[in-house]
């Protein structure tokens, strides 16, 4: 079964902060989306598994500890995820990246997808999913099937913002999806959007409207 992390670090939360803020501006709120994402591979990555290896110190010779060939592959959702792809690769610099192209209808609410590229050895990786909001679990859950579909092997959601209903949605469609957030909120308003939640994540990082 699946757990949720709320990756509730000191300076996760502090940025997050300034992250909600109105008034913080397009290249601040890009930066500060990066550095959490950094923040939050190191939480995600903690159940990597180590193995032995002997080293030669300039003293003597040292038994320490290397990850245990882990492949890992980066899945950013449309357009959004892709704020979130260089902070993870600062900790993850061999992650290979693909693509999920996925918009929301304004009416429905559902995604829609409109483009999918995988790295080719993608069923050989661990995939980390990639997308600020998690508001509906809509996209999330569209993208991990698209993944599944694929006969590749999702494993963790890593996500800015969350509502409930959004960790519900994803529990229930994938139950096997660890779900890591930096911040967890009250609700879904009317129109689909978090509250308090920051506004829209992908006009705020490329300042669209």
């Amino acid at each position: 079964m699946g757990r949720l992390h709320v990756c509730d670090h000191p300076l996760i939360q502090h940025k997050v902060t300034f992250l909600r803020d109105k008034k913080t501006e397009t290249k601040q709120f890009r930066e500060l989306v990066d550095e959490i994402a950094t923040l939050m591979a190191y939480e995600a990555t903690r159940d990597f598994p180590l193995e032995t290896v002997r080293v030669e110190t300039p003293v003597t010779l040292a038994d320490g500890k290397v990850i245990a060939g882990r492949m890992v592959g980066l899945i950013p959702i449309l357009r959004a995820g892709l704020g979130m792809v260089d902070g993870v690769l600062k900790l993850l610099p061999s992650a290979r990246v693909g693509h999920i192209g996925l918009y929301r209808d304004e009416e429905t609410l559902q995604p829609v997808e409109y483009y999918v590229s995988l790295p080719t050895d993608v069923t050989e990786r661990e995939l980390i999913v990639l997308d600020p909001m998690l508001a509906t679990g809509g996209s999330a859950n569209a993208a991990i099937s698209i993944l599944k579909g694929r006969g590749c092997r999702p494993t963790k959601l890593m996500c800015l913002i969350a509502a409930p209903e959004g960790i519900k949605a994803v529990q229930e469609a994938h139950p096997d999806i660890d779900i890591f957030v930096a911040a967890l909120d009250s609700h879904l308003n009317d129109h689909g959007y978090i509250v308090p939640g920051l506004g829209d994540a992908g006009d705020r990082l490329y300042g669209t409207k």
